[in-house]
């Protein structure tokens, strides 16, 4: 009897099947083998003249007990949920909506919209999409096929230094970082970063379309800086850094004379600055062995009030399925809610502006607050309707808005689907 009570003792004891908690982490190369057009926006994509730098797709996969789910980062300026839903399909072992993929929203890489002019001509390559389209799940299907047990790391704090501003209102930004690092347990390379992700608000145009180069602009030396310094695999996910929130290229931020350098030397000062201060950022914190994580999707709907919008939506290529039974007047997409540790991650389906992100961040129910912008979808800009028109500055933002009310849903939306979740560290998920 009295080993009976001793080995059931001794398996009570034993760690649950299952339930470590596991990471991956794989990237591709989706440069492209020729010269094709960038965008920088609305309007018509221009034929760059060479190449600085690669561009990439970098997944991040975790895993515990029966919740495994993805985070997609591609060197683009949008990646529309017409081609998200394709990898998905080919993704296997994760739920389609528990596959987050968003951008790092560079404003010198190929146009993934498919904007066409007045006579439905587009400069978008149909074919490098669809190749980006295989080499996203590729990554993601890599990524599983690597997971580990790990442990998390996760910090939320000021970044210093000259990184961003608000081109419209200098000050009017968010200069929170937050970064999430998962650190391998087992084997040769036990204590070291599997994966480094950072999450911050900025665009990334120091090049933009004007240089003519196919660049991942400051996200290619951000990672290089990264994987250089603590190995594994850099991911950067941006934030809420719509109307304008900008890359600080000012020579002199003090004085407004319009000089800024912008070239690839910046990309490499910001790119590394940014890498810098993440490591600063996440060193000071213990790693969580026994990290929980849960992950959620919910179904919402805008409506689509903007012509603009309404036109790209009408004859992108890309979205031919969407618009063939089709009223124009809302469109469906999904919000991600994570939980990783202490962090909590809410995705946002476009360039949301900062007083948005400011205001959601300070309603979750997290110290570590985290929002992934243009993930899952990339429907341009998202004001209130205080914002909407509010003044000639945002007169493009309204224009490459859904509509008018895009942002009070999203804000209602977001908030009421985080009230209706666990809060950071209290589950393991489902």
């Amino acid at each position: 009897m009295r080993l009976l009570i001793l080995f059931l003792f001794a398996i009570f004891l034993m760690p649950v099947q299952g339930q470590t908690l596991k990471a991956g982490a794989a990237m591709r190369d989706i440069t492209p083998d020729h010269l094709i057009p960038i965008s920088g926006g609305m309007g018509t994509p221009e034929m760059p003249n060479g190449f600085k730098g690669k561009l990439t797709v970098r997944a991040f996969v975790l895993e515990k007990g029966a919740t495994r789910f993805a985070i997609v980062g591609v060197d683009n300026i949008g990646w529309p949920a017409f081609l998200g839903d394709k990898s998905r399909k080919l993704i296997k072992g994760i739920a389609p909506e528990n596959v987050l993929i968003g951008v790092t929203h560079a404003h010198s890489c190929p146009d993934a919209y498919g904007f066409t002019d007045e006579k439905g001509n587009t400069g978008a390559d149909l074919k490098y999409l669809d190749w980006c389209v295989h080499q996203i799940a590729d990554a993601v299907n890599e990524a599983v096929a690597k997971l580990e047990p790990a442990s998390i790391r996760t910090a939320v704090g000021i970044a210093k230094g000259q990184i961003a501003y608000n081109y419209y209102a200098p000050k009017l930004y968010d200069p929170r970082m937050g970064v999430i690092q998962a650190i391998s347990l087992s084997g040769k390379n036990a204590g070291k970063p599997i994966a480094t992700l950072v999450n911050y608000a900025t665009h990334p145009e120091i090049l933009g379309t004007s240089r003519k180069m196919i660049s991942p602009d400051l996200a290619g030396p951000l990672y290089d800086r990264l994987e250089s310094k603590v190995g594994g695999m850099a991911i950067f996910m941006n934030s809420a850094q719509g109307g304008m929130v900008t890359a600080d290229t000012r020579v002199d931020p003090k004085i407004d004379n319009g000089k800024e350098n912008n070239d690839w030397n910046e990309c490499i000062r910001i790119g590394n600055l940014m890498a810098d201060e993440a490591l600063r950022i996440i060193e000071p914190v213990k790693a969580d062995e026994n990290a929980n994580i849960y992950c959620a999707s919910k179904t919402i709907k805008f409506p689509i009030d903007s012509k603009e919008m309404r036109f790209v939506l009408q004859h992108s290529p890309l979205a031919a399925e969407f618009a063939k039974n089709n009223d124009f007047s809302t469109i469906s997409t999904r919000l991600n809610l994570l939980n990783i540790g202490k962090a909590q991650i809410i995705t946002i389906p476009g360039e949301a502006l900062p007083n948005i992100g400011f205001y959601v961040k300070r309603k979750m129910n997290t110290e570590q607050p985290f929002l992934f912008g243009l993930t899952n979808d990339a429907f341009g800009y998202m004001l209130t309707k205080e914002d909407f028109n509010g003044f000639e500055r945002y007169s493009y933002c309204s224009r490459t808005s859904l509509g008018e009310m895009t942002g009070c849903i999203y804000e209602e939306e977001a908030l009421k689907f985080a009230g209706e979740c666990p809060s950071p560290g209290k589950t393991i998920g489902r």
